[in-house]
């Protein structure tokens, strides 16, 4: 194995405790300059309720699509059911169907369960800023 052509040079250990500026300062992390450590930047602006709202939309619209989607997956399923004479192939198929009528369920609950979170958190942005507090 051959030793590596340059050296790292050393990590410079500040003379104080800096492990909150450091964890607040993703930058600090990354290895940037010494002068560039102590300093921290500025908070992200805050989602207002508009993005809420338009998110907890989006997120019914694909609730609604997916519940369509399992609908027609139960239904086609039911008048279509799997026969196969080989017991191990009845067995497969009925697995896969399982899956894919849970899996097209499991869609539809979690983009509903995360449009009702959404909705929740629009209605209490609403009010948080009808109050003038910040959250």
């Amino acid at each position: 194995m051959s030793e590596p052509s340059a050296e790292l040079p050393p990590v410079p250990v500040p003379a104080s405790d800096t492990t909150s500026i450091r964890a607040a300062d993703p930058a600090a992390s990354t290895g940037s300059s010494p002068g560039e450590a102590g300093s921290i930047a500025p908070p992200a602006p805050r989602k207002g309720p508009l993005s809420f709202l338009s998110g907890a939309l989006t997120s019914a619209a694909l609730a609604w699509l997916c519940l369509g989607l399992s609908r027609k997956v139960v239904a086609y399923y039911s008048l279509h059911p799997p026969h196969y004479e080989a017991r191990v192939a009845q067995s497969i198929a009925t697995a896969l169907k399982t899956l894919i009528v849970g899996m097209s369920f499991l869609a539809t609950f979690s983009f509903a369960f995360v449009a009702l979170g959404l909705l929740l958190v629009f209605l209490r942005s609403l009010g948080q800023a009808g109050n003038g507090t910040p959250a």
